[in-house]
């Protein structure tokens, strides 16, 4: 919901996970939002960061890790990363 002058007045704000496209509800307690730095060619931090959402699902499964890796290796040619 917008307010007149174009503000997002919402309260809360669903999430959806980035590895199955489920919506995270508020009582997914079990889910993680992790942030990736990015480096440039010397290893040293720029600043920015590429950001994901696990839902609890994907981590009752075991597969995380998996998940996590397979979306890094995806956004990684999109920022340039080695």
């Amino acid at each position: 919901m917008q307010n007149e002058e174009g503000k997002i007045t919402e309260l809360y704000i669903p999430r959806k996970c980035s590895a199955t496209n489920r919506l995270i509800t508020s009582k997914d307690h079990a889910s993680v939002q992790i942030n990736i730095g990015h480096l440039d060619d010397n290893g040293i931090y720029t600043g920015q960061f590429s950001t994901f959402a696990l839902c609890g699902f994907i981590r009752a499964q075991g597969d995380a890790d998996s998940a996590l890796d397979r979306l890094w290796h995806k956004k990684k040619v999109e920022v340039h990363q080695q």
